[in-house]
């Protein structure tokens, strides 16, 4: 059995300041010595930047879209070893999953991972009405996990009345959070780019731990996290070792800067070494790789510095044309166009080996989780095989590929998408390697064959 320490933070809704209370409070369990692992509900890419490059926690992602029950706890328990409690930030509302359903909402990863709930209730314009919004999520499903709340944007004058309430409500209050306008952390589509801005929101969060450690119980939230049951040892598909040492370059900067540490630690453990290398500033792919992963980041931010660096453009075109197995996703995708528009429109030079510009629109082009069916053998997958990803973009494509057929999760929508050959995958979705081990193992696969390829010329 494994004993693992364990909370959740979720939101009654999104907006109501969970990502800014989780960020105080995994700062105020640092603050007292502990050793903390932290997780984001869903495929967001952000928050764990949050986590893990403002506060120094070792973060993640948990998705029960993506994986199985069995999967999500195993690597749940992985990845929380060495660490004196585990803290998982919830994705939109509780109960909020795909369309009209729970399905992978943070409800259902506090119910796979059998962890304590502490509910953030946004008490802005609202007084007695906490009480029927409590008593709402409370009552909406028996088996809530729901412990504690949180009264965030509440005067201080309220909160003894709230903290009945919630007594009478049968959930212990575990503190308020006034407003505090200095230290919020706005939403938005861009993340952390910038040293300044990474600076800036360090001292945002040192201020804002500083004030709960006043207004929340930190002590009550570490006692109820002790009261998380232990989960059975599992273990879930053995990975598949490689048989010689395969080296792949990873595109790691500001502009690139969207990886899911489960597909890294899996490439890893499967005996790959992973060789990070900057498109902004180095001028050539690192030597004797035999693979390529160009994943998603803010390319558009950078197209510029990205356009002149000549070198490294015609390192990475050459490299895909003498056949290296190459993973393009979203910004990597983008970035392998002939040309691609900034945030104010003007276009840029790539890399060129897809035809046809990356272009700014004005909304989300296509969003949400999505499975995806190939039409014909490739990279990650065979022919009919099924593909779990998720999209998220503000820019579009002349050529976004047809060689996968796409269906959003909730049966709304569907298009082709994907550029797909024997060694490579390139397109807007996002790809968690955990919901289907055949995307490693065919991308490692051809890893190797191009390696020794490359080693008989």
């Amino acid at each position: 059995m494994n004993k693992i320490n364990r909370l959740m933070i979720a939101g009654t809704k999104s907006g109501c300041g969970k990502t800014t209370i989780t960020c105080g409070i995994l700062k105020c369990i640092m603050n007292q010595g502990l050793f903390v692992s932290s997780f984001k509900c869903g495929p967001d890419y952000i928050d764990p930047m949050f986590h893990s490059k403002i506060i120094g926690t070792k973060s993640g992602n948990l998705d029960s879209y993506f994986t199985d029950s069995e999967t999500l706890n195993s690597l749940f328990i992985k990845n929380s070893k060495d660490t004196d409690i585990s803290v998982i930030e919830g994705v939109m509302g509780y109960y909020d999953g795909i369309g009209f359903t729970s399905n992978a909402s943070s409800y259902s990863i506090a119910t796979i991972t059998k962890t304590p709930v502490i509910l953030v209730l946004d008490c802005k314009g609202v007084s007695t009405s906490i009480g029927a919004i409590l008593q709402g999520f409370l009552g909406f499903k028996a088996d809530n996990n729901i412990k504690g709340v949180i009264f965030n944007q509440l005067p201080e004058v309220l909160y003894e009345d709230a903290k009945k309430l919630a007594k009478k409500l049968g959930v212990v209050s575990l503190g308020y959070v006034p407003v505090i306008k200095e230290c919020i952390l706005e939403s938005r589509h861009l993340g952390l780019v910038t040293a300044d801005e990474i600076e800036d929101i360090k001292n945002k969060i040192e201020l804002l731990a500083s004030n709960l450690e006043n207004t929340l119980d930190i002590n009550g939230m570490l006692q109820l996290s002790k009261q998380a049951e232990d989960l059975p040892d599992i273990s879930i598909f053995k990975v598949k070792k490689v048989s010689k040492q395969i080296k792949i370059a990873i595109a790691m900067d500001n502009a690139f800067c969207f990886h899911y540490r489960d597909n890294l630690d899996l490439l890893t453990e499967m005996g790959c070494t992973l060789l990070p290398f900057s498109p902004l500033k180095d001028t050539k792919l690192p030597n004797d790789i035999s693979g390529l992963l160009l994943n998603g980041g803010y390319p558009e931010l950078y197209a510029d510095e990205l356009s002149k660096n000549q070198n490294m453009l015609k390192s990475i075109k050459q490299a895909i044309y003498d056949g290296i197995p190459t993973i393009a996703e979203c910004g990597g995708f983008m970035y392998l166009h002939d040309t691609m528009e900034d945030t104010t429109g003007k276009e840029y030079p790539m890399v060129g080996v897809i035809q046809g510009k990356c272009y700014k629109t004005n909304r989300l082009q296509r969003f949400g989780y999505i499975d995806m069916s190939a039409y014909k053998d490739n990279l990650i997958s065979s022919k009919l095989g099924h593909v779990k990803a998720h999209e998220f973009h503000y820019w579009d494509s002349e050529s976004s590929g047809e060689d996968y057929h796409a269906v959003k999760a909730s049966g709304t929508k569907e298009w082709d998408c994907i550029h797909a050959t024997d060694i490579m995958y390139a397109g807007f979705p996002h790809l968690y390697y955990y919901s289907n081990p055949a995307i490693a193992e065919g991308f490692v696969n051809q890893c190797i064959k191009y390696s020794e390829k490359m080693r008989s010329n």
